[in-house]
């Protein structure tokens, strides 16, 4: 049983980070959990880490954080809804490693965080902070890019994020076992349509791949507890072709509000290959990802 107790939210105040701040008070909402927030300064002398500071850089440091934490306190003002009452952290340091080790402190179950648009070079590098999250976080992480899905509803003040159509996608390993654990909780906490998605890749069309699509498809269902059946409704599928270019046409096709992807495990090989199927999902879609680690 999935639970998320934990949730925390790094702002930028970025218009990226306020949807992601949507999703992470609806989410707080829905599973009971506590929310926190993030700003992180960056430090005004870590450019010249081997300099002597003068007292003017000290003043400005404190005004700084000053500035930042009333900015954030502004921030949640205007935007929080639905009575979540977030606890509002402000850090100096390095972002990344600023955000980790908030996260880490508070043994959150779950990061949300925004990332910024899908043009020019960010295509494809995702934003550093973004990925190094991706690749060195100890729990799930949502990742919200733009263009904004039609069910983000920011006049529904009480809960604006509700997504309708869930897509997991399993190779039948350990990790996406686990990631179909969260797509099953989401799909019963929202009431959504979950779709079961497997691709076979290299797989010959031929009249033989029937056959083995119905295996398959009987393997798909026996995944699913029968008990989740009660609470939503759940779809099969099995698609053939790349992973990823298959994951990310099935989502446009069905309306996907939210893909669900386990990613493999941190050893170094593990590293090396994460842009293959669930980097280039979150690169290339058009909806927010979770990401699940084990």
């Amino acid at each position: 049983m999935v639970r998320i107790q934990s949730i925390l939210c790094p702002l930028d105040f970025s218009e990226f980070s306020l949807i992601a701040y949507d999703y992470a008070q609806s989410l707080a909402r829905h599973y009971d959990a506590k929310l926190s927030v993030q700003h992180v300064v960056q430090p005004l002398t870590s450019s010249y880490p081997n300099y002597p500071v003068p007292d003017f850089y000290n003043n400005a440091r404190h005004d700084l954080l000053g500035e930042a934490e009333q900015k954030l306190r502004e921030f949640l003002k205007e935007h929080t809804h639905n009575g979540t009452q977030p606890e509002s952290v402000v850090n100096e340091g390095e972002v990344m490693d600023s955000i980790l080790a908030l996260a880490n402190q508070k043994n959150v179950d779950l990061i949300v965080m925004g990332t910024h648009g899908r043009s020019g070079l960010d295509r494809f590098l995702l934003g550093s902070t973004t990925e190094k999250i991706l690749r060195k976080a100890r729990c799930p992480v949502l990742v919200v890019r733009k263009p904004v899905n039609r069910f983000v509803k920011p006049e529904d003040r009480r809960d604006p994020v509700h997504p309708r159509k869930i897509l997991s996608c399993t190779d039948f390993s350990k990790h996406s076992e686990m990631a179909l654990k969260y797509a099953l909780s989401l799909a019963t906490e929202f009431s959504a349509e979950l779709t079961l998605l497997h691709v076979l890749e290299d797989v010959p069309r031929s009249p033989e791949v029937q056959s083995v699509a119905a295996e398959v498809l009987r393997d798909l269902e026996a995944l699913v507890p029968r008990e989740a059946i009660d609470w939503c409704t759940i779809r099969p599928v099995i698609r053939i072709g790349k992973p990823y270019q298959e994951i990310i046409q099935l989502a446009l096709e069905a309306r996907s509000d939210l893909i669900v992807l386990g990613v493999r495990g941190r050893s170094a090989l593990d590293l090396a290959l994460f842009g293959s199927t669930t980097h280039r999902v979150i690169q290339l879609g058009t909806c927010p990802v979770l990401a699940v680690q084990i």
